[in-house]
């Protein structure tokens, strides 16, 4: 596997979209102080997956992005992509070419890609685990990093060994396993907490239920009780208006309405005998008619008395 080409977009001074193509071999890239040298590998660097923006030579991630001159406008994006050739075995992937892409906008939003195909950080890191590609492997040496590893402690140099020894990917395994056992245990005792809470409120909610289910049982008695004290106070006003003696009743109804009835008879002969006779048809119908007609309403006004009368005196 080797690097095949660069692509530089916006990137520091790289203001016009640049592409080096490297042949298999040795290429150095010389020139005076300030051209953009240590620039090519900074973008190395950062499309590898560099976070920290004080090893780009910048306080915050933006600052990568060309910031104009006199003769060329400020950029709004940088983009940089990088191509490995011949890569199927140390990848493990079935592409003879891998490019990957990153990109940063002046509004901090960042976008990777592997092979124009979106993807996280974390894809680009896991790819080139093991082959000593990467943001602090041994195959980017920055200005003065040397003399930081030989002058550095044993436990910063040994990171560089794994990485060389091919066991990075191993580690990052373990501690991935380690990461997720932790939460797993962090919502164990969660739920435990839960559990437990719950079992304290399962006392309380079975005295509410308790008490829910007695208050039904008294409102349907309450219900009962009502009912039947309404039929009571029914059956006294019944009582009151109705007159329990019937006799009494129809007694007294008669002897209010025996002169109505008197009368009502004798029309009523009289109209039979004056049209049986001829003796004046028409006065004995009109007779017996008006007879008829006033009978029934001086019998209600009658029986609306008696029934007053009798409560009255109740």
């Amino acid at each position: 596997m080797y690097l095949q080409a660069l692509e530089i977009n916006g990137f520091k001074s790289f203001a016009k979209k640049t592409r080096l193509v490297f042949e298999p071999g040795i290429t150095a890239i010389v020139g005076p102080n300030g051209c953009g040298k240590s620039n090519v590998s900074d973008a190395i660097r950062w499309v590898l997956g560099e976070q920290r923006p004080t090893a780009l030579r910048g306080g915050a991630m933006t600052d990568v992005i060309f910031a104009g001159t006199d003769d060329h406008k400020p950029l709004g994006m940088a983009e940089v992509s990088i191509t490995f050739a011949d890569c199927e075995k140390e990848l493990g992937l079935e592409y003879n070419e891998v490019t990957v892409t990153r990109r940063v906008f002046r509004t901090g939003e960042g976008q990777y890609f592997i092979n124009r195909t979106p993807c996280r950080l974390r894809d680009i890191q896991r790819l080139f685990m093991d082959t000593g590609i990467g943001t602090t492997s041994y195959s980017v040496m920055a200005q003065g990093q040397i003399d930081a590893i030989l002058s550095s402690r044993p436990e910063d140099r040994r990171a560089i060994f794994e990485e060389a020894s091919g066991i990075t990917r191993f580690r990052a395994d373990r501690r991935e396993a380690l990461r997720k056992l932790e939460a797993t245990d962090q919502n164990l005792a969660r739920l435990a907490d839960v559990i437990a809470e719950l079992r304290r409120q399962i006392h309380s909610l079975r005295a509410q239920a308790s008490r829910a289910r007695r208050y039904k049982e008294l409102q349907a008695e309450l219900r009962k009780v009502d009912l039947y004290l309404a039929g009571i106070r029914l059956a006294e006003l019944n009582e009151r208006v109705y007159p329990d003696d019937q006799d009494a009743f129809m007694k007294a109804l008669d002897r209010r309405m025996a002169p109505w009835q008197w009368g009502y008879r004798l029309a009523s002969v009289a109209a039979v005998l004056g049209c049986k006779f001829a003796l004046a048809p028409g006065w004995a119908w009109a007779v017996g008619i008006a007879a008829g007609v006033a009978y029934q309403p001086v019998m209600n006004v009658v029986q609306e008395r008696v029934y007053r009368r009798m409560s009255w005196e109740k």
